[in-house]
C-alpha cells in the first residue's frame, strides 16, 4: 500500500501522483457529502400550505391528443381542490399537467412546479411551469421528487415513467415512504401490475410478497384518481393541523 510523504508544515498531504491514496481520499469525501445530503433532506417544514401531487408521464404525447387532454383535466381538478402540481417540467404529458394547473389558477404559477434533468435530446422547461428546478443527474432529480411529494399519479409513459413509478413503489414497499398514494392511471399499468403478480408470486419460490401488489392503486378513470387524492389530502390536512396545535 502506498503512503504519502509528509510535506513541510503538514503531515497528511496526499499527492495527485499517488493514485491509490487520492482515490481513497476522493471516495471518502464523496461518501461524506452523501451523508450530509441525506441528513439535510430529512428536514420538513412544520407548516406547509398545499398538498403536492407529482404526475409522471410521457414526454412524447402532443397537445390535442385524448391522453394529453385527460391529464390536463386531471391536473386542473387537483389544482381546484387545493393541490400543487409537480412534474418533470418537460413536454408531453408533463406539459399537460402543468397547463392544467395554470388553467385553474393563472396568478399562482408557484403552484405549477417542474423538476428537470439535463438531456441533450429533449426540449427545455415547458411554458406552464412557474417554479423550475434543474438537475444534472437522474439520481438527484428522483430524490427531489420523493422528498417533495405527498402523492404520485402515474399516467401513460415509457421507460422513464416506468423508472419513476418503480422507485416510488419500492420506497413504499420498504416504508421509506409512508401513507403516500401511488395511483396508476390506465390499462397499461394495470397489466404491468398483473404481470408482476403472476411472475413473482409462486408458492415454490416467491420473488415478492402478495401485500406488495396492494400498494399501487390501479384506476382507469380520472374521477377515481381524484377521489383517492381527495381522501388522502383530507388525512394530510388533519395531520398538518395536529402538527401546528
Amino acid at each position: 500500500m502506498s503512503e504519502s510523504k509528509p510535506a513541510f508544515g503538514q503531515t497528511d498531504v496526499v499527492y495527485y501522483r499517488d493514485e491509490e491514496a487520492s482515490a481513497r481520499l476522493l471516495d471518502g469525501a464523496i461518501e461524506g457529502l452523501w451523508e450530509v445530503v441525506n441528513q439535510l433532506t430529512r428536514f420538513r417544514r412544520t407548516k406547509r400550505g398545499n398538498y403536492r401531487v407529482t404526475i409522471f408521464g410521457s414526454a412524447r404525447l402532443q397537445p390535442g391528443s385524448p391522453t394529453y387532454e385527460a391529464v390536463k383535466q386531471l391536473a386542473a381538478e387537483l389544482t381546484a381542490m387545493g393541490c400543487d402540481i409537480v412534474t418533470g417540467g418537460g413536454p408531453g404529458l408533463m406539459q399537460a399537467a402543468n397547463e392544467g394547473a395554470v388553467s385553474v389558477d393563472p396568478n399562482a404559477l408557484e403552484r405549477s412546479v417542474g423538476i428537470r434533468v439535463d438531456l441533450p435530446f429533449e426540449q427545455g422547461t415547458n411554458p406552464f411551469v412557474g417554479r423550475a428546478y434543474a438537475h444534472r443527474t437522474f439520481f438527484s432529480r428522483l430524490h427531489q421528487f420523493m422528498i417533495v411529494s405527498d402523492a404520485f399519479v402515474v399516467v401513460p409513459g415509457g421507460i422513464g415513467t416506468l423508472l419513476e413509478m418503480s422507485l416510488v413503489w419500492q420506497l413504499l414497499q420498504v416504508r421509506k415512504l409512508y401513507a403516500t398514494p401511488l395511483i396508476l392511471v390506465g390499462r397499461m399499468w394495470a397489466e404491468l401490475v398483473e404481470w408482476g403478480r403472476r411472475s413473482m408470486l409462486h408458492a415454490d419460490g416467491e420473488l415478492a410478497s402478495a401485500v406488495d401488489f396492494g400498494i399501487p392503486h390501479c384506476v382507469t378513470a380520472i374521477e377515481d384518481a381524484v377521489a383517492l387524492i381527495r381522501a388522502n389530502r383530507e388525512e394530510w390536512l388533519r395531520a398538518q393541523a395536529a402538527l401546528n396545535e
